[in-house]
């Protein structure tokens, strides 16, 4: 399985993506600049955290116009997975790939911290390695990670079974519903503002987040032989 990670001005978790991919899933990674217009021969996409164009105007609204993204886009258009961490969240919700926004935290401070997650669906192709309910504890680096949407697409939301992950003890930034993590409506799409890509080995806390890629890759080889 090959995967592509986005390169942005201003990205300072692409590393780490490509250390989780390459050294912890044993997978092939390679970066891809923000200015390149194709994503042919990838499997999946992720798009790192970060400041992606140093967060002006708003996280991810000037990513949003970057010449990859079309190519993004018709990506998750055809099915394939494309993963946004952080930043990378905040990119997806402004490219219209994600619904709803990210905002401020309500501390109006940057969160650092790890916290407990509730795994709220594991039968997506980012969580079949995880149980339904079950806690994981993942790090949140974030100063805009308020995740805000109107009550039609909450219930919309819940209804589709969109909401992945939520913070299950402390709430670090306000989030509506506790919301840490949501996918489109086909399930090929995730979002969230804890870093996986950071917890994929014993010796930084834990390997909760290898999970997420363990279930990506999982897919992948199901796709392959149905193939």
């Amino acid at each position: 399985m090959k995967f592509a990670v986005i390169q942005f001005p201003g990205s300072n978790c692409d590393l780490d993506m490509l250390h989780a991919i390459e050294d912890a899933l044993g997978e092939e990674a390679e970066y891809v600049w923000h200015a390149e217009t194709s994503l042919d021969g990838f499997d999946a996409v992720l798009l790192p955290g970060g400041f992606s164009y140093g967060d002006y105007l708003r996280t991810g609204a000037i990513a949003k116009f970057a010449n990859i993204m079309p190519e993004v886009v018709r990506f998750a258009e055809t099915g394939k997975p494309v993963l946004g961490v952080c930043n990378g969240f905040q990119i997806l919700a402004e490219s219209g790939l994600l619904p709803g926004a990210l905002i401020r935290n309500n501390n109006l401070h940057f969160v650092c911290k790890t916290v407990s997650l509730r795994v709220e669906n594991a039968e997506t192709m980012f969580t079949s390695e995880y149980a339904g309910g079950e806690e994981i504890r993942i790090p949140v680096a974030h100063g805009e990670g308020n995740y805000y949407c109107d009550d039609a697409t909450l219930a919309e939301l819940r209804a589709n079974g969109q909401i992945v992950f939520t913070y299950a003890s402390e709430n670090p930034n306000g989030s509506i519903a506790n919301i840490a993590g949501i996918t489109n409506k086909a399930g090929n799409v995730l979002g969230m503002m804890p870093h996986p890509e950071r917890a994929v080995e014993d010796v930084v806390g834990g390997t909760a987040g290898l999970g997420v890629f363990k279930s990506m890759l999982k897919a992948w080889k199901e796709e392959q032989v149905h193939a």
